[in-house]
């Protein structure tokens, strides 16, 4: 295992696209920090909209397999969200930087590694500011993680995803029996 800096493993750190929110035109999705579910860093769907841009002019803005998005400002600064093939066709908001992994790492394994104490303290140091707390791309750059051979990288994302993925499935049929249980009082 070696020490890196996120930076060094992506190949570069793009803002999303300053454009408003219109309604869904079935096709082309949005994602703002609001869509990035709290609980499990998936992109929610039940609010779907489309970014009021020139789409053919926005392509920069088109997420690919493997992106990680991370929240830039706000309470919700140090949110991420891995960005996968099945969300569809999704244009990113300006609120939100976009790191596009390189071949050296493995996007599952970096996305992981946003979801542990060290990286929630280095974002709670990083982003305290006079106003409104924020971290810009060059400090998520700067963030440093532990990195074992690729081969190892992806065994243990894809283990994590999986544990994650059971997680979700038990706590929604959890809500579920919750939802359709009588209340006594």
């Amino acid at each position: 295992w070696e020490q890196r800096k996120l930076g060094d493993v992506a190949s570069s750190f793009d803002y999303g696209l300053n454009a408003a929110a219109t309604e869904y035109d079935g096709q082309n999705k949005y994602l703002r920090i609001t869509d990035i579910d709290d609980e499990t860093h998936e992109f929610s769907k039940s609010d779907l909209t489309t970014p009021l841009a020139d789409l053919a002019m926005s392509a920069d803005y088109l997420l690919k397999e493997g992106d990680l998005l991370f929240a830039r400002t706000g309470a919700s600064v140090g949110k991420t969200y891995l960005y996968r093939q099945f969300d569809g066709m999704v244009y990113f908001a300006g609120f939100l930087i976009r790191a596009r992994i390189g071949e050296g790492a493995d996007p599952e394994f970096a996305y992981q590694a946003t979801l542990t104490d060290a990286y929630k303290k280095y974002v709670a140091i990083t982003s305290q500011r006079s106003g409104q707390p924020g971290v810009n791309a060059q400090e998520y750059a700067d963030y440093q993680l532990m990195l074992p051979s690729k081969t190892e990288q992806q065994q243990i994302g894809m283990t994590l995803r999986s544990l994650d993925d059971l997680i979700t499935l038990h706590q929604r049929k959890r809500l579920s029996i919750r939802q359709r249980s009588p209340v006594w009082s």
